[in-house]
């Protein structure tokens, strides 16, 4: 059996974006002409990840069906089915025949991250895991007080807004932090993180400035078709 170098996690119910996702797996909604999984796995080709695990869950047959064994884009592809939703660290146990160091991604992602240069800083840096970070702005719709410890007004902020780093939903981790996975254990990326950190574990974070989107809501999934169809070949470039 191939060494895994990639996880694609696509076993959610896509729940935000019903009722296309009753008859759809998200991974398989189209962006453009491509469903937004497909886009993911060129991706992982064009940076040489070729030996790629799918973890499905809902609709599992669809997106098996679509992508069979992944000759059709010059990789191997296999499949975990999560039986019960696991997380998005949970669902790592059942990958079999993982690399040292291997990519794991939400599958409903569009990017032009450099997924080469983020595996190979991952590795300088002999990292446990590797969280992909991007910059936001988080505008809150309420105006925020301010105010002094006896209750005295201080600042009146009409709606704010902050600058956060915020998760990618893309992460390298070292197979050695499958060892911080307890058997049939749901567990989310968060909590493994944490976990890891608390072990003394080395946990980096990698800041991109590339562009990044997660389709979880209907407005996102627009905003994808319409970036994407006029950046095409930034997303797919040499793939």
């Amino acid at each position: 059996m191939s060494k895994v170098q990639a996880v694609i996690l696509a076993g959610g119910q896509g729940s935000r974006l019903r009722p296309y996702t009753t008859i759809l797996p998200k991974p398989l909604m189209p962006v453009g002409e491509l469903p937004i999984a497909e886009i993911i796995v060129r991706q992982l080709a064009r940076a040489g990840l070729t030996h790629i695990a799918i973890s499905t869950g809902h609709l599992a047959e669809l997106i098996e069906a679509y992508f069979a064994d992944g000759k059709r884009w010059g990789v191997h592809i296999q499949y975990i089915r999560e039986d019960r939703p696991m997380g998005t660290a949970g669902a790592l146990q059942f990958v079999e025949n993982l690399t040292k160091d291997f990519l794991v991604i939400n599958g409903d992602i569009l990017t032009d991250l450099d997924f080469g240069k983020l595996m190979k800083v991952h590795a300088q840096k002999r990292a446990a895991a590797t969280i992909a970070i991007a910059e936001r702005i988080v505008k809150t719709d309420f105006g925020v007080i301010e105010t002094g410890p006896d209750g005295a007004l201080q600042d009146y902020i009409k709606k704010p807004a902050q600058r956060l780093w915020v998760s990618t939903g893309i992460n390298v981790l070292s197979s050695r932090c499958l060892k911080f996975l307890k058997k049939n254990e749901p567990l989310g990326m968060p909590e493994l993180m944490l976990r890891l950190k608390a072990a003394g574990e080395p946990v980096r974070c990698f800041k991109t400035r590339g562009y990044w989107l997660d389709l979880g809501r209907r407005e996102d999934l627009d905003l994808a078709q319409e970036v994407f169809e006029q950046n095409q070949k930034k997303f797919l470039k040499g793939s």
